[in-house]
């Protein structure tokens, strides 16, 4: 249900510790982007992506940019990434492909990207902070932002009411809240974690300030077991020993009947979930309305986003028309009008810096029940994103062990500061045997 990390970093040291990274996976360090080059001349870019909607705006770009003509290819499928990777391998790899934050980092630390720092400042300024940091790990830009998924909150208004509850302001407010429903029907629950997904510790450790990865000169700071990243993991602690949270499975084609049935009266959501919503809650719609998401200091609140990114690719022998294309499809108001309308099916919410004209038309209204404004839920969350966060060279590898700790955890067989710990200590020493210089953050 449910990357990133402030500008502060000298460049000259983060390239010094991603050029480590690259060199221990044995990948190189990609390509460069030539110094910055202008291509001249009529070119031609492939574009892998498998977002709907996308493949009209490539038809958009192509007529009013006959010098650069993108062919897109629909890369939909379960084995997408593993297929970039034998097409990098082999020399036929596309020069753009949509990815995530997690993936651009994997593939960069892999020696499978195109550097595109210097081709790609000019178009900085127009996305936030947290989004530039998705394709910018350890300094270094590896592709253009697409859009963004801050988080919020979506609850059943009507029973909160009939419980004596109200919109959870903190996490500690929602511990709260399961409790006291729970005195009233043990079969109610105030949250969902399934068995097989973890975002919910990734966020809420967002949230909490932590640092899992952090670039630190020459090295990675490994941060799994800091008072932020405990304090995020004793909130899942207490969902769990308490018994707040049902297990519905995000793989199960019920799982909206927990919430349309009430059955579980609140979540985190955000922006491409809502039609989704409106098509799955027949029971309850109408009866939602939503609220800022929970946070851990009301004096700085702060909220977790997932990112969608263009990535260019090792061999694409135009990065500044690879750029200037990624830039145009996820910035110029041409494109995201086109993309944020619900018709084109592409759920797709912007990463600009400005999203207030692409908001109302995302809410499906007969979804909420009018009495808080949904918009302003929507565009502060996008601007509450934490801008700590980073993903590091080993984050997908790391996730897939999380995956494995975290439904023993949801099974009381393990604490989330046991898995944390384990976390830890398998980081520090993956990178390590990966030749990756990483200490434990103090």
């Amino acid at each position: 249900m449910s990357t990133i990390r402030t500008r502060a970093v000298a460049g000259a040291a983060a390239a010094v510790s991603l050029s480590l990274v690259l060199a221990a996976c044995g990948g190189g360090g990609g390509d460069t982007d030539s110094a910055g080059k202008t291509t001249k001349g009529d070119v031609k870019l492939e574009f892998w992506s498998w977002t709907d909607g996308i493949q009209d705006q490539v038809g958009v770009w192509n007529k009013e940019h006959p010098e650069t003509q993108v062919t897109f290819v629909n890369a939909a499928g379960d084995t997408v990434y593993q297929k970039l990777r034998a097409a990098i391998t082999s020399g036929n790899a596309p020069c753009l492909s949509k990815m995530d934050g997690m993936n651009l980092a994997n593939f960069a630390a892999d020696g499978l990207l195109t550097d595109i720092t210097k081709v790609a400042a000019p178009y900085e300024s127009r996305y936030t902070t947290p989004a530039w940091n998705a394709v910018s790990p350890g300094g270094i830009t590896y592709g253009i932002p697409t859009g963004s998924s801050p988080l919020f909150t979506a609850y059943r208004a009507d029973l909160f009411q009939k419980y004596g509850i109200k919109a959870p302001t903190t996490w500690d407010d929602v511990i709260a809240a399961g409790r006291a429903v729970q005195k009233k029907d043990k079969n109610v629950k105030i949250f969902n974690m399934a068995g097989e997904d973890p975002s919910t510790l990734v966020d809420l450790s967002w949230q909490a300030g932590a640092q899992w990865y952090k670039v630190d000169g020459d090295h990675w700071q490994i941060g799994f077991t800091t008072p932020q990243a405990l304090k995020a993991g004793d909130i899942v602690q207490q969902l769990v020993d308490d018994n707040l949270a049902s297990n519905a499975s995000y793989q199960d084609p019920g799982v909206f009947k927990t919430w349309d049935l009430g059955k579980t009266i609140m979540m985190t959501t955000s922006t491409w979930q809502l039609p989704i919503y409106d098509t799955n809650f027949p029971k309850s719609r109408g009866k939602w309305q939503l609220a800022d998401a929970p946070v851990f200091d009301p004096a700085k609140p702060q909220t977790s986003s997932n990112f969608d990114v263009t990535a260019v690719l090792k061999g694409c022998k135009y990065p500044d028309r690879a750029a200037q294309f990624a830039a145009w499809l996820s910035s110029s108001k041409e494109s995201l009008t086109a993309l944020t309308d619900p018709k084109s099916k592409s759920g797709l919410f912007p990463a600009v810096k400005d999203v207030s004209p692409y908001v109302d038309k995302i809410i499906p209204t007969e979804m909420f029940n009018g009495k808080s404004d949904s918009a302003k839920v929507i565009t502060t969350a996008a601007s509450r994103v934490g801008e700590q966060w980073q993903y590091g060279p080993d984050y997908a590898a790391m996730y897939s062990e999380m995956q494995k700790q975290w439904g023993q955890v949801m099974k009381k067989q393990l604490t989330v500061k046991d898995m944390l710990t384990h976390l830890q200590q398998w980081v520090l020493a993956d990178l390590k045997k990966k030749g990756v210089k990483a200490v434990a953050a103090g």
